[in-house]
């Protein structure tokens, strides 16, 4: 993996709370086998329903990422995500369309 590549964690489906400990695991793993200076970015284009459960998963993985030092942003957040980090104070976890479009690549920063 080149130095400027970032990790790419895919977060899809429905996720529920027994998803967290799985995925901080898979961040885990590639975060141990990863150059030092390389960011997270997490696609979430294919959740479908989202819910507090994904809030919870991605609160945890952004916790796991700045621990190690590294900014996680996120890819493809849809209207009904971004409602949910807003209403919970994570909404600076993503952007509207608009702003990602401005962004290239439709990748959010932290905020």
């Amino acid at each position: 993996m080149d130095a400027s590549d970032p990790i790419v964690l895919v977060v899809a489906g429905h996720v529920t709370s027994y998803d967290v400990p799985r995925l901080r695991a898979e961040l885990a793993g590639r975060l141990s086998e990863a150059g030092p200076a390389e960011a997270v970015v997490c696609d979430v284009a294919g959740l479908r329903r989202p819910n507090l459960a994904a809030v919870d998963v991605l609160a945890a993985l952004r916790l796991d990422a700045r621990r190690q030092g590294r900014p996680l942003r996120l890819r493809g957040v849809g209207r009904e995500l971004w409602l949910l980090l807003d209403l919970v104070g994570l909404a600076g976890m993503a952007v509207t369309a608009e702003r990602e479009g401005a962004m290239g690549e439709g990748v959010a920063g932290e905020g």
